[in-house]
């Protein structure tokens, strides 16, 4: 498979905010909208089916600057959440029973009370998954982070944009690769990946360009084969996700002039069993505030839940939010074209 194209880095200009984005999406001429295609699978009204998944975005702040990052995260950003909207947030989760707490940001590692929520996630005997960017564990204050997920039997979910070092290096940065090789081994040295320690690692790659990801199943066996024949570096699963047409991504959809084409081939893509499958119908996304969304895209869009559910951690009605109706805009495109994309990869 030939290396892809890295995304050209736009040109400087102010950031779209939340309302701009979902206006330009909301009038760009599609074949048909979002809650269309729904009707016509026979899926609406797209409801949650249960709250297994709690989702935390511990906040906006990074080490890195990535050009595809859908929460416009970087190392300028302030917004982190805090230990009270923590403890709220675990109040959720023993209220809830979710089987699942999912950590993301941003680098979820960056937020100063990254270890005390471990710690009281692991007296919970919950399953705890990192959304890591690999490059954080190199950094001096974090080096022990790999040693701490082991105690804690934390499954990483590490985010590389390709097993070739000029691809990867090229959309994140010089010297990314080379760094990310190495909190791969290691993550390694200490079972993870190996398929018998129990220790679950899993890669996550975005489409570096206007199109939809390859075969999942595909992309996994060449990238198992690729890292371990040049890099001795073993993982248990690759997550293949589609970009979403929100944020930085949708700056470079902009100015390539690529949004019009690249929104015609979701739309055409759309596949009705990634639409039943899709993540948001059984978790709960929670913003670095400790407000409530449908999921992530949703909570970068600023889409507030339906009705009159509750909107905040301290409002929690695990009945009515188990049971909700999904808010759904043209961006949702994204997660139910060909494959599906979810946190966990494809769907169908």
């Amino acid at each position: 498979m030939s290396a892809p194209r890295s995304l050209p880095q736009p040109s400087p200009r102010a950031r779209l905010d939340a309302d701009a984005q979902r206006s330009i999406l909301r009038h760009l001429p599609l074949a048909h909208r979002f809650s269309a295609a729904l009707e016509r699978a026979g899926v609406a009204p797209l409801c949650a089916r249960g709250i297994e998944v709690l989702q935390l975005n511990l906040g906006k702040l990074c080490n890195q600057t990535c050009r595809h990052c859908h929460v416009d995260a970087g190392p300028a950003r302030t917004e982190v959440m805090t230990r009270d909207t923590m403890q709220q947030c675990l109040s959720v989760l023993d209220a809830s029973g979710a089987a699942t707490v999912d950590l993301t940001g941003g680098a979820p590692e960056l937020n100063p009370e990254f270890r005390w929520l471990l710690e009281r996630l692991a007296e919970r005997r919950v399953h705890v998954i990192d959304r890591c960017n690999l490059t954080v564990l190199e950094t001096g204050a974090h080096r022990d982070l790999p040693e701490l997920f082991a105690q804690h039997r934390v499954e990483v979910v590490c985010s590389l944009p390709h097993y070739r070092s000029y691809a990867t290096d090229r959309q994140r940065g010089e010297g990314v690769f080379e760094k990310s090789i190495r909190a791969l081994r290691r993550l390694n040295a200490l079972g993870y990946g190996d398929g018998r320690s129990g220790l679950r690692l899993a890669l996550v790659t975005n489409p570096v360009g206007a199109f939809l990801p390859a075969s999942q199943e595909q992309l996994e066996r060449e990238w198992k084969g690729k890292l371990l024949a040049d890099h001795g570096v073993v993982f248990d699963s690759l997550y293949t996700i589609t970009n979403m047409p929100i944020s930085r991504y949708l700056e470079w959809l902009l100015e390539s002039e690529n949004l019009q084409g690249y929104m015609d081939e979701l739309v055409a893509a759309f596949n009705p069993a990634a639409a039943r499958g899709v993540m948001c119908r059984s978790t709960l996304s929670v913003g670095w505030d400790g407000q409530l969304y449908d999921c992530d895209f949703n909570q970068m869009l600023e889409l507030p839940l339906r009705g009159g559910l509750p909107r905040h951690v301290r409002d929690f009605d695990a009945q009515a939010l188990a049971q909700r109706e999904i808010g759904v805009d043209d961006h949702c495109f994204g997660c139910t074209a060909g494959a599906g994309s979810s946190c966990g990869g494809a769907l169908a």
